[in-house]
């Protein structure tokens, strides 16, 4: 009974939100907008600039997927922990630490003369968007109170996600053409500073009222078990799935990720607490969000394999290319808080998995000449358009119904869920491609064996995006009624 009255009371206390922003709320987000663009163009960036800085410092082949895997590493093993921090020593400290870190540490990577200094420089970007992110959200949920204007609020975060993912595969290509691969670490310092300076006088702190010990045990467990976890996925791309160097961390970080909830479970104050992530919004939310995230990154890989290897596109030409998708994915970024107006959060979840698949299954379709690139433009821009919409709504959804105090746990998970979700996709969806491009039929050309290759990725894709669509349809979606749509229980 009084949990029902709890949500009755949930219900009721956001029923008539504000629909218009302050000139605090707007100056807030458009610093915090400008972060995660930051943070997006700062991932995709140096994609097309790797062979150049294997070249200019001297990376082996087998070396240089580190300048990526050393990224992601620290980035997603340590998101969750500082999601929590943030909400118990200051979202706006932690922000500005790692806005000040991440300045620091691209300077450190474009003065990089060996390839030790550039991992050290790459390491420090990692961490610093472990801090950042969770820490830019909790402040951005936390700024605007669930309902419309947080939704408009997070629908504009998706978007300028996208658009900054897409500009920094471009803008990777253009400065490394014009100038130098220095350069793709060069353009984050004025940016950070200003993010800076500008949220030293713009940002008010935010924090948890009471304070709580920091759950020490859950912290290293965690971290831990994330970093073996990513290790072991980003050394199956190279290694293979079967081989002991990718088997043995991945079981290590299964092994203290059971370790760790099993701490959770028994810890009075625990680093993830156990009744926010049994909320349906939470655990069904992050799900959708690591389906459309891992199939999104890994189709932008395959695009990139058809039109270098089968189309013959140079990286600066196959950078502009995806320039529709994020054009798509701004849009749809903007529209997603009207669709979830209409159809709640889970909704609005579905029909973008629903518009990704079908992307997907709309690519499936392209053939070894030229002329098929205006399918994979009409492609792309679908599956951006779906993707973002996933995106808006698996944020939405998976920070609703939470107090404040609970917002950078939520938003770290959430953080978490897109980070691991990025690591996944390529590796699993490159070994399919691999796979069958590496072993052509009896004189099939290497360009056919790719296409077959992609094809049979392509794919798979969709057909996750199904399968993930499908769960949440039958187990998440609200029977009626849009206060349904956020129902922790």
């Amino acid at each position: 009974m009084s949990a029902t009255v709890s949500e009755t009371t949930s219900i009721a206390s956001v029923a008539d939100p504000p629909l218009e922003m302050t000139s605090r709320q707007k100056l807030i987000l458009i610093l915090l907008l400008g972060s995660q663009f930051m943070l997006a163009a700062d991932f995709s960036i140096l994609n097309v600039a790797l062979p150049d800085i294997g070249t200019g410092l001297g990376f082996s082949i087998g070396s240089l997927q580190w300048v990526t895997t050393a990224f992601a590493l620290a980035a997603a093993g340590f998101t969750l922990l500082f999601g929590r921090v943030a909400d118990l020593f200051g979202r706006r400290k932690l922000f500005l630490t790692g806005m000040g870190m991440l300045t620091v540490a691209s300077l450190v990577g474009g003065l990089a003369t060996s390839p030790d200094i550039l991992l050290v420089g790459r390491v420090a970007q990692g961490l610093a968007t472990a801090i950042v992110t969770p820490a830019a959200l909790s402040l951005l949920t936390t700024t605007f109170p669930e309902g419309p204007l947080r939704a408009k609020a997070l629908g504009l975060n998706g978007a300028m996600l996208s658009a900054g993912f897409i500009t920094g595969a471009v803008l990777g290509g253009v400065l490394t053409d014009l100038l130098s691969w220095r350069w793709t670490f060069f353009i984050n310092v004025p940016v950070g500073a200003t993010v800076f300076f500008l949220g030293l006088s713009v940002i008010k702190e935010s924090r948890a009222e009471r304070t709580a010990k920091l759950d020490i045990p859950g912290a290293v467990t965690v971290s831990a078990g994330l970093l073996a976890l990513v290790y072991g996925i980003s050394t199956a791309q190279q290694k293979g799935w079967t081989s002991a160097a990718t088997l043995v961390p991945l079981l290590a970080g299964i092994a203290l990720l059971a370790l760790f909830w099993a701490i959770e479970l028994r810890t009075a104050e625990p680093l993830v607490s156990v009744r926010v992530v049994k909320r349906r919004t939470v655990r069904w939310g992050n799900l959708g969000g690591i389906v459309t995230f891992t199939m999104a990154s890994s189709l932008t890989f395959l695009m990139t394999l058809y039109l270098q290897r089968v189309l013959g596109y140079s990286p600066l030409v196959t950078g502009l290319t995806f320039g529709l998708l994020g054009a798509a994915a701004f849009v749809g970024g903007t529209l997603a808080p009207r669709l979830i107006g209409k159809v709640g959060g889970p909704g609005g979840l579905v029909v973008g998995l629903i518009i990704q698949a079908s992307a997907s299954f709309m690519l499936f379709f392209v053939g070894d000449g030229k002329s098929w690139i205006t399918l994979v433009l009409i492609g792309t821009a679908v599956s951006g358009y779906g993707h973002i919409t996933a995106v808006v709504s698996f944020m939405v959804t998976s920070t609703s119904g939470l107090p404040d105090t609970e917002q950078g746990l939520a938003t770290g998970l959430t953080t978490l869920t897109q980070q691991v979700g990025l690591t996944l996709g390529v590796p699993i969806l490159s070994t399919i491609a691999t796979a069958q491009a590496s072993q052509p039929h009896p004189g099939q050309s290497d360009a056919s064996a790719v296409l077959d290759g992609v094809r049979t990725a392509t794919l798979v894709n969709g057909g996750v995006l199904v399968a993930g669509m499908l769960l949440l349809a039958l187990f998440f979606l609200p029977k009626s009624g849009r206060a349904e749509a956020t129902s922790p229980v």
